[in-house]
């Protein structure tokens, strides 16, 4: 059987090759499943992908589902039970941030109508296809990470640098950075070709 090729960065972890085949870069429209990656990204500032990835399901059980109402209104009690679950991150800051996002999340709903309709707006509802062919050429930042960075912040979220953003755009499928000799970058341009 022909070896695939993949992103080198993703090599030598059978999840993180699941993960890069199944879901990274793939466009997201559902403002739950937006809402799970935009925590998950925030938790992961300052540590690797992997590690949270490996936490997801921690993270999922903690988090009630990633149930943005829910998250919204936790009170004490719950800050502190997650502070003491080993199976997260347990970054006070990043948690009360979460309460914090999920509050700001729920008003961008209420402003635009989803939050899907928010953020895709960006890019004018269609994935930027990038060509990059080795992994150095890919930028950690842009321009327009940093444009949506500020207007997050302005809208009250923490933990949503530039960096952050830029990672939550890869993983959404509002950039395709796969590099040109990945098996994944045609099958995500046709993606985001779907009208």
């Amino acid at each position: 059987m022909k070896k695939k090729h993949r992103c080198s960065w993703c090599s030598g972890y059978a999840d993180y090759e699941k993960y890069h085949d199944q879901e990274w870069g793939v466009p997201l429209h559902d403002d739950q499943k937006l809402f799970e990656f935009l925590m998950l990204e925030t938790f992961q500032a300052g540590l690797s992908w992997l590690t949270i990835l490996r936490k997801r399901e921690n993270f999922r059980r903690a988090f009630d589902g990633f149930d943005v109402k829910r998250i919204a209104n936790y009170k004490v009690n719950k800050i502190e039970k997650l502070m003491a679950d080993k199976g997260i991150v347990r970054n006070r800051l990043k948690i009360l941030a979460a309460i914090t996002n999920a509050q700001a999340f729920i008003e961008i709903q209420r402003k635009f109508g989803s939050f899907d309709k928010y953020i895709w707006g960006f890019v004018d509802y269609k994935p930027i296809q990038n060509r990059f062919t080795q992994l150095s050429e890919i930028p950690t930042k842009t321009a327009l990470s940093d444009l949506i960075s500020n207007s997050l912040k302005q809208h009250g979220f923490k933990f949503v640098g530039s960096t952050t953003v830029y990672a939550h755009m890869q993983a959404t499928g509002m950039v395709n950075d796969h590099l040109l000799g990945c098996f994944r970058y045609k099958e995500i341009e046709s993606l985001g070709q779907v009208t």
